[in-house]
């Protein structure tokens, strides 16, 4: 059986549609709500290295905490935005997914499709409406 996480937020969209599309490949995740469960420092850091994207990126700049912590100064570091994250959980942007074929920050959802292992059983639409898959599991 394949193992997915996602470090999911049941009150964003983004996470909903991403959760449920991984469900529509035919498997139950792992789902850690991370705001409930934070990832450890170790955890965290690993996370975003494989995403192979920049740590600002794993950062909810739109946050009010973001901006009262100044973490949008010149020459903040990874690691305070680490520990930001670590302390305000609400920092980290969400929802992030673990495959087997890697670790992705799924903004927009169906970023989820690439690191899937399975394909999607059956037709998709996000919750505003949006068709991602057709009714032949075919992506849009």
């Amino acid at each position: 059986m394949t193992t997915i996480t996602i470090y999911h937020n049941p009150k964003c969209g983004t996470s909903r549609n991403t959760l449920a599309m991984i469900r529509n490949s035919g498997v139950e995740p792992e789902v850690i709500e991370y705001l409930q469960t934070p990832p450890d420092r170790a955890t965290l850091v690993a996370l975003i290295a494989a995403t192979g994207e920049p740590v600002i990126n794993a950062v909810r700049t739109k946050e009010a905490v973001f901006t009262e912590l100044q973490l949008d100064a010149p020459g903040v570091t990874d690691a305070q935005l680490i520990d930001a994250m670590l302390q305000h959980p609400v920092l980290l942007n969400r929802p992030l997914v673990v495959t087997p074929l890697g670790t992705r920050l799924c903004r927009p959802s169906e970023l989820v499709l690439d690191i899937l292992p399975a394909p999607q059983q059956s037709a998709f639409t996000k919750e505003d409406g949006e068709v991602v898959i057709h009714t032949q599991g075919q992506r849009v």
